[in-house]
């Protein structure tokens, strides 16, 4: 029996490649949705930390020293990324909902072994050079 040789052509206009490049959106075409606002490393961690405290909680994991097994991380950096639930609340608020803060966890490590919220408030107003939290009073 012989073998037909089948052609296909396809015909593909392309206006503007560059545009396609990298998922930039076309200059002509508006966005259907808004883009989500950024959220910060930090408030990431921040949930984390949150989610990792219920999950102890409800017994999902045992304990912290569990959590770094299924993550893959070391325990030392679960504390570190604990540690952030030792901030005063209204800082936790602030760095939850403030994506424009220029502030690494790292920054935020000594600040995190202070007990005292006061003084958290005012080494936070020093390192994110925001004097409202450095007059704050519990």
């Amino acid at each position: 029996m012989p073998v037909k040789e089948l052609a296909l052509e396809i015909e593909i206009e392309v206006k503007n490649p560059t545009a396609l490049r990298k998922g930039r959106p076309r200059a002509d075409r508006q966005p259907s949705e808004p883009e989500p606002p950024r959220i910060s490393r930090l408030a990431r961690l921040i949930a984390l930390a949150i989610k990792f405290e219920d999950m102890v909680e409800r017994g999902e994991v045992q304990d912290f020293a569990d959590l770094a097994r299924l993550g893959y991380v070391t325990r030392a950096r679960i504390t570190q990324i604990m540690n952030l639930l030792n901030l005063a609340p209204d800082l936790q608020q602030a760095l939850l909902e403030d994506a424009e803060l220029a502030l690494s966890e790292r920054d935020l490590r000594p600040i995190t072994t202070v007990v005292s919220w006061k003084e958290q408030r005012r080494l936070f107003g020093i390192v994110s050079n925001r004097r409202d939290f450095a007059q704050l009073r519990l």
